[in-house]
């Protein structure tokens, strides 16, 4: 399986949803909440090239955020991005 990180912030639905569709699939990922550290907010400024969150990655590889997961979810593509 790869490696999945998720910026997040406490109270945004969008990564609660991203974070539910990545456990009903049983894929572990690494979670950082930027809304208390401010080095992972700007770490995730340069990774991304955006301010918003969720921003998912895969294997280094931005995904983007909640959207673009379900998007992949939706055309059969998720599972392959993960490896699972």
């Amino acid at each position: 399986m790869k490696r999945v990180e998720i910026y997040t912030k406490d109270h945004c639905p969008y990564c609660h949803r991203a974070k539910d569709l990545l456990e009903s699939k049983n894929v572990p990922f690494v979670e950082y909440d930027v809304s208390t550290d401010s080095v992972k907010e700007q770490e995730m400024r340069q990774r991304s090239g955006r301010m918003t969150v969720p921003e998912i990655f895969i294997d280094d590889t931005l995904i983007g955020g909640c959207d673009d997961l379900f998007a992949l979810e939706t055309s059969g593509n998720l599972d392959d991005h993960l490896g699972i």
